[in-house]
């Protein structure tokens, strides 16, 4: 009888003793702290920290926003863009921080402030910040760093 072409030998599978366990959500994650607030306001009308941050969000594949110092005025529900002027020039385009940070939440981005910069800037009530926006203790972000891919400042 002729014998049948056989199939060529294929190496061993590797041995995989366990899957390694999912990774925590925020391991892919990066975080982005922000501390000035209206920073760069007239020249970067077209992009400013929340409107890149966004953007990072997108292309790094998830992004979480701290909000420090005056930037924490960003977060509160009673805020309103300044009227900028300069001299006699009146400047109405200066972008509104409510509209991006709603566009930062929509797209799962997490948003914190924190406490202290909070009650220094006369935000302490319960109802004083953005719906989705959470409070987290002074120093508390700073502990889960190692949690992140990145951490920078915006």
């Amino acid at each position: 009888m002729p014998s049948q072409p056989s199939e060529p030998s294929r190496p061993p599978e590797p041995s995989r003793p366990s899957e390694p366990p999912e990774p925590s959500v925020r391991s892919c994650r990066s975080l982005a702290i922000v501390e000035r607030a209206y920073r760069g306001a007239v020249e970067t009308q077209f992009s400013d920290a929340l409107y890149c941050a966004f953007l990072f969000h997108r292309h790094l594949g998830g992004l979480d926003v701290l909000l420090r110092g005056p930037a924490v005025g960003y977060a509160a529900a009673a805020a309103r863009a300044p009227e900028l002027r300069l001299g006699t020039a009146v400047f109405s385009t200066v972008t509104d921080p409510r509209k991006g940070l709603d566009v930062l939440l929509e797209s799962g981005s997490g948003v914190w402030v924190e406490e202290p910069d909070l009650l220094a800037h006369g935000l302490d009530g319960e109802d004083s910040l953005l719906p989705g926006v959470r409070r987290v203790p002074g120093g508390a972000m700073a502990a889960r760093w190692a949690e992140y891919r990145a951490v920078f400042y915006l």
